[in-house]
Parts: C-alpha cells; sequence; structure tokens
C-alpha cells in the first residue's frame, strides 16, 4: 500500500513543495491525485529536511492546496521498452498517443541514465547515406557521430528533418537494422501533424520512433522528452543491435524550457538568462551518442536548433558547436535565392567524416574532391565581394569564372529538391562534373591521378548546355 501525503505547502510555477516527508530520494516519481481524481505525474528535484519539490510534469493548473494525495513511488522516471515501439508515437513522457493501445513491456529502463563511458567508446567509422549532396559530401554523417543542424526561424529545418528520415539509409546488408528516434520538442499542432503524415506517406513509420511534445503541453515535460527519446534509442542499440539515428527537434525550445525552470527554482541565471549548468546539460543529453565496445549497433544524433536571432554566438549554438562534433548551418540567402536545402558551405563541417570515407566506405576520390570544393567555393565568396565593390565588369576572368562556377555549383548541386535522393555515386560524379567547368590549373587542391579520372571539361559543358555560355566565354579569355 503506498503512503499518500495529503495537502501541500506550496505551489510556485509548475512546482509544489511538500512537508514532513520521509524516506524521499532526489529523482524519485511521484503520483499526483487532484480533487476530480485525475492522476498527474511529477518527480523529485530538490530534498530540504523534511520538505521535498516536486516539479510536475503535465503542470500545476487545478491542484488544490488542501485536497491534493501525493504518493512517492520509490523509483525514478523510467520507460517500458521493446522492439514495439518502432513505429509507434509517444508522447513527451513516453505514453503512447497513437490510439494503438499500450506497448508489450520488456524492460524498463531509467530515463535519465548517464552518459556512455569514454573508456567503453569505440571511434566512430562509417557513414549513414542521407541521400542530400551536400551533406554526404562535405559534410558526412559519421554513425555515432553527433552533429547538429543550426538554422533560422523561417527556414526549413523541419522540411530537411523529414527528408532525412525518409531518404537516410546504410549498407544494404545492415538496413533491417537501422531505425529512427524522432523527437519534436515545443512544436505547433499543424508541425507535429505534418511530420506523422509525412512519415506515413513516405511509408517509413515503421521504423521510426516519435516522442511528440506540443508547444501547448507543460514545459517540464519538454525537458524530460530528449532523454526518453535517448533511452529508446540506448535500449535499441545496445540490446537490439540496431544502428539508430536520433533526430532532436527544437533544441532552442529545451533550452528555453529549461530556463524557464530554472528561474520557476530561483537559480541564479547565467548568460541570456540560462542557468549555468547548461552546458553540462546539454552534454548530458549530445554525450550519449556513439558507439560501444561489444555492442552491434550505435547511436547518431542529429540536433536541430533555431539560433535566436541568426546570431550563432548566443549560448545554445555557441555551447553546442563545443560539445559536438561540427555543425551544418542554414543560409538565408540561399533560400532567399529559392535554393533548397539551403545549406551554407563553408561554415559547415564534420570533424569526423575524414574517417568515415574514402576505399571502403564511399569512394577513394571522396576527399579529394571535397577539399577541391571547399577551395573552389570559397573563391567564389572573394570573387563576390569584391564585384559588389567594383562591379563585376571589371573583374579578372578568373574571378568572373568563379562567379559563374558558384551559380552553377548552387544551381545544380546544393539545390536537390525535397523528392530527390542522390546516391554517394551520383553525388561525387556530380561535384566532379562541376569542377570541370573551371580551368584545370585552378583544381590545386586534389591529387593528378584525381583529375586524370573525373577532369573533362569538354562533357562537362556539353552537359550543362547553352545556359553556361557566360563561364565558356570566361574560361577562352583566360586561355588567351
Amino acid at each position: 500500500m503506498k503512503l499518500q501525503y495529503v495537502g501541500l505547502e506550496e505551489i510556485k510555477g509548475p512546482l509544489i513543495v511538500i512537508d514532513h516527508v520521509k524516506d524521499v530520494a532526489y529523482g524519485e516519481v511521484v503520483e499526483i491525485e487532484l480533487d476530480d481524481g485525475t492522476i498527474r505525474r511529477g518527480g523529485v528535484i530538490e530534498i530540504s529536511g523534511e520538505k521535498a519539490l516536486i516539479q510536475v510534469y503535465e503542470g500545476t493548473q487545478g491542484i488544490s492546496l488542501e485536497n491534493t494525495k501525493t504518493a512517492f513511488l520509490g523509483h525514478p522516471i523510467r520507460m517500458g521498452l521493446s522492439k514495439e515501439v518502432l513505429g509507434r508515437v509517444f508522447s513527451g513522457t513516453g505514453e503512447p498517443i497513437d490510439d494503438l493501445g499500450p506497448i508489450f513491456v520488456d524492460e524498463y529502463k531509467e530515463v535519465y541514465s548517464s552518459p556512455l563511458n569514454p573508456i567503453s567508446r569505440i571511434y566512430p567509422r562509417n557513414y549513414i547515406h542521407t541521400g542530400i549532396s551536400t551533406i554526404d559530401a562535405l559534410t558526412t554523417l559519421i554513425r555515432g557521430q553527433k552533429l547538429p543542424i543550426f538554422s533560422d526561424s523561417g527556414m526549413p529545418h523541419d522540411k530537411l528533418a523529414v527528408q532525412i528520415v525518409k531518404q537516410a539509409q546504410i549498407s544494404k546488408n545492415e538496413n533491417d537494422n537501422f531505425c529512427i528516434v524522432f523527437a519534436a520538442m515545443g512544436v505547433k499542432n499543424d508541425v507535429a501533424d505534418y511530420f506523422k503524415r509525412s512519415f506515413e506517406e513516405a511509408g517509413v513509420l515503421d521504423k521510426v520512433v516519435m516522442f511528440l511534445n506540443l508547444s501547448n503541453d507543460p514545459i517540464i515535460e519538454r525537458i524530460i522528452t530528449p532523454r526518453c527519446a535517448l533511452t529508446t534509442a540506448e535500449y535499441l542499440a545496445f540490446q537490439q543491435d540496431m544502428h539508430v539515428l536520433v533526430i532532436l527537434t527544437d533544441v532552442t525550445s529545451y533550452c528555453e524550457a529549461l530556463r524557464e525552470f530554472s528561474s520557476s527554482k530561483g537559480e541564479i541565471p547565467g548568460r541570456k538568462g540560462f542557468p549555468g549548468y547548461l552546458y553540462s546539460d546539454l552534454a548530458s543529453i549530445f554525450e550519449r551518442a556513439g558507439i560501444i565496445e561489444q555492442s552491434k549497433g550505435s547511436i547518431t544524433q542529429i540536433p536541430i536548433l533555431t539560433m535566436p536571432n541568426n546570431d550563432i554566438t548566443h549560448p545554445i549554438p555557441d555551447l553546442t558547436g563545443y560539445i559536438t562534433e561540427g555543425q551544418i548551418v542554414l543560409d538565408s540567402e540561399l533560400k532567399q535565392k529559392g535554393i533548397y536545402p539551403p545549406m551554407g558551405i563553408l561554415p559547415s563541417l564534420s570533424r569526423l567524416m575524414k574517417d568515415g570515407i574514402g576505399a571502403g566506405y564511399t569512394r577513394e576520390d571522396h576527399q579529394a574532391l571535397a577539399n577541391q570544393i571547399f577551395a573552389s567555393y570559397s573563391k567564389v565568396g572573394e570573387a563576390r565581394s569584391l564585384a559588389s565593390v567594383i562591379g563585376e565588369d571589371e573583374l579578372s576572368p578568373v574571378d568572373k569564372a568563379y562567379i559563374d562556377f558558384g551559380n552553377l555549383f548552387e544551381k545544380h548541386f546544393i539545390n536537390q529538391g525535397f523528392t530527390v535522393s542522390r546516391s554517394i555515386e551520383e553525388t561525387l560524379d556530380l561535384g566532379w562534373q562541376l569542377l570541370s567547368m573551371l580551368s584545370r590549373e585552378e583544381l590545386n587542391r586534389t591529387e593528378d591521378r584525381f583529375l586524370d579520372q573525373f577532369y573533362n571539361h569538354k562533357q562537362a559543358v556539353e552537359d550543362f548546355g547553352l545556359e553556361e555560355k557566360s563561364i565558356i566565354t570566361s574560361l577562352k579569355e583566360i586561355g588567351d
């Protein structure tokens, strides 16, 4: 029989205070019974003497100080797991919300588990194919990596997340053991419906586990959502030997909920009002990605965050960049040009891609191609900056050629479309084809053996057609 405490000492925001409690542990789950018999759940977040401070996951609206009954369950918050979670939709606290009934539970796991032990980690190798050329070729997603997407409000990051879920796969021999855990935090109802509808229409919902925390749900639930998702991912990866891709959107909503929660506890704020432990809190989420010894599975993370005022130095993207292994940055100027996905090439990087591409993984020329594209596209930016000062007509033939190359590269390589999935071979071949529009002398960041194999200026001109007359003229001027 559970011991119930009747009445509350205090209610403040999403928190309640109970006095005269005994044998209560930090993190213990609490059941709160309201006057009408409704049951809500909470967790102990602070103990001071005989007082317990409890966060109520569903919010404190309608809770009475006099008649509320509280029972401590003697265990931390847990989630029931089995392989039946695949294809299901859960709330932010791990409760099924798809009208398919409860799942058959094989095991209960605590959602506030620890990050992976660094000693047991294995260095990430091999890659996850997304079908998106800019990611696969230039910021390759490696299994076990954490690679965030930095976006801005109004950018198509939700659309990009859906495309990654639809197209992501690993090698054909292992693809049956590949799945996706998708967690949406603080999203509007229409966005949540868009995610579910898109996955159903694409026929991929059976390999996806969805966690949905809506914008009108209590903020405390938002803090639990990514941990429920990662607990599920750990079960599938390390006990079911699956390769799991975890997509978390929007991390900024999570951080803002954390700030509001911290403020309600009266904690001293740090940068821009966020709690001083924001770094360690984010690390406790991001560091739950990786590969461990004696396990055939892996967890790869793509956290998506919107940068307030498109400020990459804001505490959320700033701290995220310290913890993760690179970033994909969406560019508003490319979006204004009608390019999708509007991925900024130069500020994006994947620090682990060098160890998961090349011979045996993608193709031998992959790294050489990526190096040359970065070098050539950086010169495009320099030429455009110069043109904005002196005018394009005053540019040298070489600078004009680079501007034309940049236009071609954005139109044919970056601009891909929502429904297009390119194989790694198609992506790499297209990259060489575009580089072949430049003179061979300008391609000085790659080896001659790759140029001998892939450089074909005449064929590139024929393939791109009459729209490329300007670059042909520029190259002739260079030759003259």
